[in-house]
């Protein structure tokens, strides 16, 4: 179907969308890493049932050990330190604001791809970075006490998070092409169903998430905090939301895009959130919509564009 990776990118937006609104309420009910933890299981629980229903066993295909290194790796740096970095993000800056910073996600997924699968950055790719970093500085940056200056309007840690993040979640984009690569080369017998590589992939991703997050809830936020919220019926139902549209289906079929389209394209068109978000944050969370906020955004989806566009 001609364009389906470019349907799927756009819809994987909607998703993200979703996603970050939901993790921000979910975030600041359950805490970051209780609700991290539980959406991980909830993703295992549902891949299984997928697994089951379409190919009669809810294990994924076997494949060899050195693409589960690189699945296992990418969950490490994916899921468990981006989004610890994220969530955390949201909690400090806000949904809106942290999405804004993951535009920077698919420029550190082009350096990551040009250091680790050769792949070639143009000279526009330079100027695209300056185009996005722009964007995001007009957002985030207003005049200073002094009108002389320029100061930052968000909290300092709640941008390292933000910036972590992104760099985390690009990383783990070129880690996890990698390790469908290998996993799609180590099958015993072809994948009958091509579109499901991705979530075997991806499950490998989520339990070197449940184990990282579980590391972590231990050290953090005890089990105490997830006991008390598995129980609860508003917690378990963002949480239910969130893996749905997040590491469920939004990264299952981020993977899937990037089969058929262009990893440029699909990153680019994933990366309409930022502008997306805007209308609903307002809605949801009375984050105001300001003229900078809505050209900054706009400035750094352009960014990214120019990016992999030209």
């Amino acid at each position: 179907m001609q364009y389906l990776g470019e349907m799927i990118s756009i819809g994987v937006a909607f998703s993200w969308t979703a996603t970050a609104l939901l993790s921000e309420m979910g975030s600041k009910r359950m805490g970051n890493v209780t609700l991290n933890f539980t959406r991980m299981a909830i993703t295992l629980i549902f891949s299984a049932i997928l697994f089951w229903v379409v190919t009669g066993s809810p294990l994924p295909a076997k494949a060899s050990n050195e693409a589960y290194m690189w699945m296992v790796l990418s969950g490490l740096v994916g899921y468990v330190i981006g989004d610890f970095c994220l969530f955390q993000c949201y909690i400090i800056i806000g949904s809106k604001f942290g999405q804004l910073f993951m535009t920077l996600a698919p420029i550190t997924a082009a350096f990551m791809a040009w250091v680790t699968l050769g792949q070639e950055i143009k000279p526009m790719g330079l100027v695209a970075m300056a185009v996005t970093l722009t964007g995001i500085a007009v957002t985030v940056l207003g005049r200073g006490d002094n009108h002389h200056s320029l100061s930052l309007k968000l909290p300092l840690n709640g941008v390292l998070f933000a910036i972590g993040a992104a760099v985390c979640q690009g990383v783990g984009l070129v880690l996890s092409k990698i390790g469908m690569d290998h996993y799609e080369a180590s099958m015993a017998t072809p994948c009958q169903q091509e579109w499901i590589l991705p979530f075997y992939a991806n499950v490998f991703r989520c339990i070197a998430g449940i184990l990282g997050f579980a590391i972590l809830l231990h050290f953090r936020e005890g089990f105490g905090s997830l006991r008390r919220n598995i129980t609860d019926r508003t917690s378990i139902t963002v949480a239910t939301l969130t893996t749905i549209f997040g590491p469920f289906v939004g990264v299952g079929c981020s993977l899937l895009a990037v089969q058929h389209t262009s990893a440029g394209i699909a990153s680019t068109l994933m990366a309409l959130t930022p502008i997306i978000i805007i209308l609903p944050a307002w809605w949801l969370f009375k984050q105001p919509i300001t003229l900078k906020s809505v050209v900054g955004a706009i400035i750094s989806v352009a960014g990214v564009s120019l990016f992999f566009l030209l």
